[in-house]
């Protein structure tokens, strides 16, 4: 099979917005190798913004979980009628390996899962060196970016929440790092701050807001889709935030990136690119997590040992003034 004769690719990957962005390295490769394919994307519901500027686009199937895997079956309905030239499974689901395929490319077993989670995924094509993450957007989300982040001098953009508060730095380290940064002799002096956070978490994210000097501040807290906040991401001039799916928009869109870890793991999930950096507890996972009693709905910031002094020093050795 030539080719130029590789006409429907199938991309089955996540639900969680990290791990759909790391993804999109192999959508990088797809479009470049196969020129005349179009992608059908399968992913879960939040991550479909995301993909909705993918060039080679055909179609995005949204896929909504259900009780005992029925997902699965509602999906294989969906699209046993095509035969697809070539198929990607990064959810090793059974859907792969009962449609019409002539290629089949699936996450399984054999898989290094101690390497980088990009490099993984490259593996299941066989690409080495693995391709750069990548975000498309729509003329729509370059839009709303453009207006919640107009033109007007240097953005700093901040992610002070996470989906868990074990790996949430806390709120008044944030604000020590914006006014360090912006200040007077600031890596950042003068800029404005753009404040991202999730539906769900705003509270923390506009108390981090709140303190930035007037005028500064951009709102971008629950602010649209997840593709409307990698377009914001885009539009700022460095990033700083937790480990989260925004951590790993910026870095994708190109923005230096520093992410921020404890109870994590920054070799298989830190930010990818040039780009990007990481500042870590001293703590291993298992140093954190591992004690008598530790239960993660109750055990509350776990990232109390990464100070604010050694962010500013991890700063300064990755993008000197």
């Amino acid at each position: 099979m030539k080719n130029s004769d590789v006409r429907k690719v199938l991309f089955i990957t996540s639900s969680r917005i990290g791990d759909a962005v790391l993804s999109s390295n192999l959508l990088s490769h797809v479009q470049e190798e196969y020129p005349n394919a179009k992608i059908t994307i399968c992913c879960g519901p939040l991550a479909v913004s995301l993909f909705e500027g993918v060039p080679a686009l055909e179609r995005i199937i949204p896929i909504k979980k259900q009780r005992y895997n029925k997902h699965w079956y509602a999906l294989w309905k969906e699209i046993v009628g095509t035969r697809f030239d070539i198929v990607i499974d990064l959810r090793n689901s059974i859907v792969s390996r009962f449609i019409r395929a002539k290629k089949r490319y699936i996450h399984g077993s054999r898989i290094d899962k101690s390497k980088p989670k990009v490099k993984q995924n490259a593996s299941v094509m066989g690409l080495d060196p693995a391709p750069d993450p990548q975000i498309w957007f729509t003329e729509a989300q370059k839009m709303r970016a453009a207006e919640l982040i107009p033109e007007g001098g240097k953005v700093f953009g901040v992610g002070s929440t996470s989906n868990w508060i074990g790996k949430t730095w806390t709120e008044d380290r944030f604000i020590e790092i914006i006014q360090w940064m912006i200040g007077e002799g600031g890596f950042m002096e003068g800029s404005r701050v753009a404040v991202f956070g999730a539906p769900g978490e705003e509270a923390v994210a506009h108390r981090v807001l709140a303190a930035v000097p007037d005028g500064l501040g951009l709102d971008i807290i629950a602010k649209g889709t997840p593709g409307d906040a990698a377009a914001c991401l885009e539009r700022c001039d460095f990033y700083i935030g937790n480990d989260s799916g925004l951590m790993h928009c910026a870095a994708a869109v190109g923005t230096p990136t520093l992410g921020l870890f404890g109870p994590g793991y920054p070799d298989i999930y830190g930010p990818w690119g040039k780009r990007t950096a990481i500042a870590r507890t001293p703590e291993t996972v298992y140093e954190l997590t591992g004690y008598e009693g530790y239960d993660s709905k109750t055990c509350g910031c776990l990232m109390g040992t990464l100070t604010v002094d050694h962010v500013k020093e991890v700063i300064k050795q990755n993008w000197p003034l």
